[in-house]
Formats: structure tokens, sequence, C-alpha cells
């Protein structure tokens, strides 16, 4: 009868302790799993264009937008892009998986229009070139990479500033990141000694980033005689460079001279990886069409290093998209339709040049006595004006002008209705 008694009560304590675990973790599932989780901070680029969008001034301008704009402020899809859609319904095309790699052609194209038709290196297949998810994609693929097999220093050096996705894309894949001299506040362009100086005393076999051109978000870019100085340390101190190239094209309106540094670091003897975006070129923003190349000492290290970019990639995505990358190989694989891309691609960029001539010389008729040389020195999307934040704080408030507080614009959100406003608040902040 005793034992009888305990077994009920143990059975009841039994009972009692698993009603009130499951009490607790339904309490917890209910309300405190992410109690813990802090609000992150808003993206600035976004925040710029969300204050935009409250603002009920019908002058205001919206120059946070990294993505190109017509001269109507109009988003802008290309020509020979929806000339390529157009051919790519009438084939018919199924909706398949595409391989882990990617589009072998959009490869192969991809590649080329970095290098060149007639590069060597695309010839005696030494470079392992997968397909990426934009620029963004194949960065993380890259230091996916790196850091699971780059034999030297696990550190990225960024110049200073740099697009602010770097810095979180390499830490995310486990690298350390360090900096070195790039832009002088001074001059609003290019330091070059510090910049020398800098990378002459990195450690021994360390990785270097470099945008190939139109340097996100300074718009300053090396001269080609700089950039063979660069190359000429980097080789010394056994560094491996790094390239991202997103504007390939929409920098200069010239695939080839836009490419330039890329060429002459592979021409010099330089392994390197490189990332490539068409979301600026083409226009594919939202069909992240991308790529991630290195190029190897010959045809076994591509296709060791191949075999392992794509063990990375399966159990991160799995496998590309592919409707950017038809468009892409569409494009590039028919000499009319790439002639025609050539003329859009060129087109965009001459509409952005004009735009820092226009706002320059509207500065000057304002009466600036600041020299606004830079605006048309730098090149690309974007522009460092050289305003402080509070200059750039007044331009939002008192002008409906909005940009981020480092006093860099994107010259895509300039137009020739809205140029001479833009100079005039300019000058107000800055006189």
């Amino acid at each position: 009868m005793a034992t009888t008694k305990r077994m009920v009560s143990l059975s009841s304590n039994i009972l009692r302790h698993n009603n009130s675990n499951i009490t607790s973790v339904t309490n917890r599932a209910s309300s405190s799993w992410w109690s813990h989780v802090e609000m992150g901070p808003p993206d600035a680029i976004l925040g710029v264009t969300e204050a935009y969008k409250r603002d009920t001034n019908p002058k205001k301008i919206n120059l946070g937008v990294g993505a190109y704009r017509d001269d109507n402020g109009k988003p802008f899809v290309l020509p020979s892009v929806l000339e390529a859609e157009d051919r790519m319904r009438a084939k018919n095309l199924d909706k398949e998986y595409a391989p882990i790699a990617g589009s072998p052609e959009f490869c192969k194209l991809s590649i080329s229009l970095a290098l060149g038709d007639d590069s060597e290196h695309v010839k005696n297949g030494v470079n392992a070139t997968l397909q990426g998810i934009s620029g963004t994609g194949s960065l993380r693929i890259g230091a996916a990479f790196l850091h699971k097999f780059f034999p030297g220093n696990k550190v990225v050096y960024l110049p200073t500033p740099s697009w602010g996705n770097h810095t979180p894309i390499f830490k995310h894949s486990g690298l350390d990141v360090k900096q070195y001299r790039y832009y002088d506040p001074k001059t609003c362009g290019f330091d070059f000694q510090g910049a020398l100086e800098d990378i002459s005393k990195l450690p021994e076999n360390s990785i270097i980033l470099f945008h190939a051109c139109a340097h996100n978000p300074t718009g300053v870019d090396p001269k080609p005689e700089q950039w063979a100085e660069i190359s000429h340390v980097v080789k010394k101190r056994k560094l491996f460079p790094f390239f991202d190239m997103a504007y390939q094209g929409f920098a200069s309106g010239d695939v080839t001279r836009d490419a330039f540094a890329v060429r002459h670091f592979v021409k010099e003897g330089h392994h390197i990886a490189l990332t490539q975006s068409y979301a600026k070129n083409m226009g594919l923003y939202g069909e992240r069409a991308g790529a991630f190349s290195l190029i190897t000492g010959s045809k076994e290290e591509a296709a060791t290093t191949m075999s392992q970019l794509k063990i990375l990639v399966r159990p991160m995505y799995s496998n590309p998209p592919i409707h950017g990358a038809r468009i892409v190989t569409e494009i590039l694989s028919d000499s009319a339709l790439r002639n025609k891309w050539l003329k859009d691609v060129k087109g965009m960029a001459d509409r952005i040049i004009s735009m820092r001539t226009q706002l320059r010389d509207n500065l000057k008729k304002e009466g600036s006595s600041r020299n606004w040389s830079h605006i048309t020195d730098q090149i690309g999307m974007f522009c460092f004006t050289g305003m402080n934040p509070q200059q750039s704080e007044r331009l939002t408030k008192e002008f409906s002008i909005y940009l981020t507080k480092d006093g860099r614009i994107s010259m895509a959100g300039v137009t020739s209705k809205n140029v001479s406003y833009l100079a005039h608040g300019i000058h107000e902040v800055t006189k």
C-alpha cells in the first residue's frame, strides 16, 4: 500500500514537472523567443529614400538612389535589353534549374568581357568563372572561398572609404577587414602617395581589394600610370588582388577603358579574384546577374578551384537565377545586339558625365568661389562633393535635396531640369 502511494506521489510530481516545462516552453514560444533581439539601425541609403518619399516639396531631389535614372528622373530599361527579351520570348525557353555554377556560356562571355575577347588566359582555360547573384552575391562567394582556402593572412584590406557592403560581406564570411588610404578629402581626389605608402607596408600574403573603375562611393579612380605603379607594389609585397568591377562600361562609356586595371594586373602576371555585375551597365538591377572568377596558374588549378567553388555554392543558394543570365548571353553573343548595348551604355555614361559638367558650370554661375573641378574629375554614378555633414543636412532641411551625410550624391538623380536648383542649394550651404 505504501509503495503504491509513493508511486502515485512520484507520478504526480513528474506530471507537475512536465506541465511546468510545457507551460514554460509555451510561454517562451508565444512571447519571448526573440525578446533579446535589439532593433537594428536603419539602412543609411534606404532612410534617405524614405524621407524623400514623405517630402511634399515639388522641387525635392533624391540623390541617394544607387540606380540609373533618365533625364526625367525615371527608371530606364535599355533598348538592347528589351530586344534581347523579345528574342528570348520567341525561343519558348524553359524554366529549368541552372547548373550550380550557372550558365557556361554566360560565364565565358562574362570573363571575356572583363579580360578581352583575345585573352590568352581565357583561351588557355586558366580561369575558374561561375555565375553569381549580381556583384554582392559574387563577392560573397569569393569571400567564402578565400576564408576556406587562402593560404596567407585571412585579412582583406579595403580602400578608405569603400562601398558600405564590403565590410559586412567579408566579415560575415569570417575574414578580418582593415583599410588602406585612398581618398583625400582635401583635394576630393585620389591620395596616390598615401595609398602607395600604405600598400607597401601591408603584411605579405594578404588580400587587397580594388574597385576596378568608378570607385564607390567617391567616384575617384587612379590614372593608368598610377594603376601600373600600384600593380608593381602589390607584386613586390606578394599581395593577392581582389577586383570588384561593378561598373564596366558605365563609368566612361568604354568597356575596354573601364577594364584597364583588371587587364593590366593580369597581363603583369597577377593571379586575381574578380567580381562582375550587370546591374549598372545593363540596368539589370533586379535580375541579379553577375559572375565571380579566379585567374589561376593552370588548367588544373582552374578545375580544382571551380570544384570547391561549386561545393560552397550548393548549400548557399544551390544555383543562380536564369533570366538575367539569359539576357546577358543574348546581348553579348550577338554582334549586332552587343553593339546596340555598347551604344546604350555609352548613352547612360555620357548623360552622367554631362550632368557633372552642368553641375560644375551652374555652381560657377551661382558665384561660388570654390574649386568644383573634382565634380568632373570624378567618374561614375557617385560624386563626393566635399560637403560636410552639417552642410548636407542643411541641403536636405532647407532645399529638400536628399543625400547621405558624408556629402555623397548619386549623379543619376541629377537632371537637366533640376541641376540649376541643385547648384543653387549647394552654393547656399557652402558659401
